[in-house]
């Protein structure tokens, strides 16, 4: 992977891991597409590809810091006020469902990683992971209403949960925990928003397991690039973050199907376009 191929793929890693439409599965078909010769099973890619996540959830963690200082502060507040409540409520709702996903994450990590390189299979996620935006957004319509004030702890180990299958590329993390979200009644600015937040402690999790693979003797060549790229990466996700929130607020009616529609085009193309 050359300097311009990374930058390239930061760029589109800081997008479209916020956006409903799988960063790794972009990860894959894209280089196919435009016919690079990157090895995707080499030793480095998937680290390098955990470490622009990792700068993702830095975004993450600069766009919500004020939630983020309120939900660790809340920990260490005696007085007895209904704010301080409410945050730790929330936090505890973010460390139920860290757990299943975060526990799966560690188990299988090995076994999937060999999808990578089966672009085919990863067209085919692509459009799943569509129809399941669509399908979020028809199914919503018979959920009731919820905030987060009012979420119930096996609502939001659900939600975690679904996290599981963006363990399979071309399934968007962010699109399963929106849906999750909407199935329960929040509304998609409340979703986006423990979507985020959920994201932050997975990743940076990711990240501690993969990233040491980068400062191997062998690897540190590619360490300066990668790290540029994560520079890049984080900048973008912050500014996509800041759009996503601006329009799920604005956009509350079938907010999904325009990235559904994406995903089954883009998957479509690829397998139609990428032999």
């Amino acid at each position: 992977m050359n300097l311009f191929q990374a930058i390239v793929l930061a760029v589109i890693q800081g997008v479209t891991e916020l956006f409903p439409v799988s960063s790794l599965g972009h990860a894959v078909v894209i280089p196919h597409l435009f016919g690079w010769t990157i090895d995707q099973n080499a030793t480095t890619f998937l680290p390098f590809l955990v470490l622009l996540h990792v700068f993702t959830a830095l975004a993450l963690l600069l766009y919500f810091w004020r939630d983020w200082w309120l939900l660790i502060s809340s920990l260490f507040d005696r007085q007895v006020s209904p704010a301080r409540d409410e945050s730790r409520r929330l936090l505890l709702l973010l460390v139920l469902g860290t757990i299943p996903a975060g526990l799966v994450g560690l188990i299988f990590r090995g076994g999937l990683t060999t999808l990578f390189a089966e672009w085919r299979l990863v067209a085919v996620f692509l459009m799943l992971n569509g129809v399941m935006l669509a399908l979020g957004e028809f199914l919503r319509r018979r959920a009731g209403r919820a905030t987060l004030v009012l979420l119930r702890p096996l609502q939001a180990v659900g939600i975690g949960t679904s996290q599981i299958i963006a363990l399979l590329p071309g399934f968007s993390r962010s699109g399963a925990t929106l849906v999750g979200g909407l199935l329960v009644g929040l509304e998609h600015q409340s979703a986006a928003r423990f979507s985020f937040l959920l994201a932050t402690p997975i990743i940076f999790a990711a990240g501690l397991v993969e990233i040491p693979k980068l400062l191997q003797p062998d690897e540190r060549a590619f360490l300066g690039p990668a790290l540029l790229a994560g520079a890049i990466s984080g900048v973008m996700a912050y500014l996509s973050t800041w759009f996503l929130m601006r329009y799920y607020k604005r956009q509350e009616v079938n907010a999904l199907l325009p990235f559904a529609a994406y995903c089954i085009l883009l998957g479509a193309a690829t397998l139609i376009f990428g032999s």
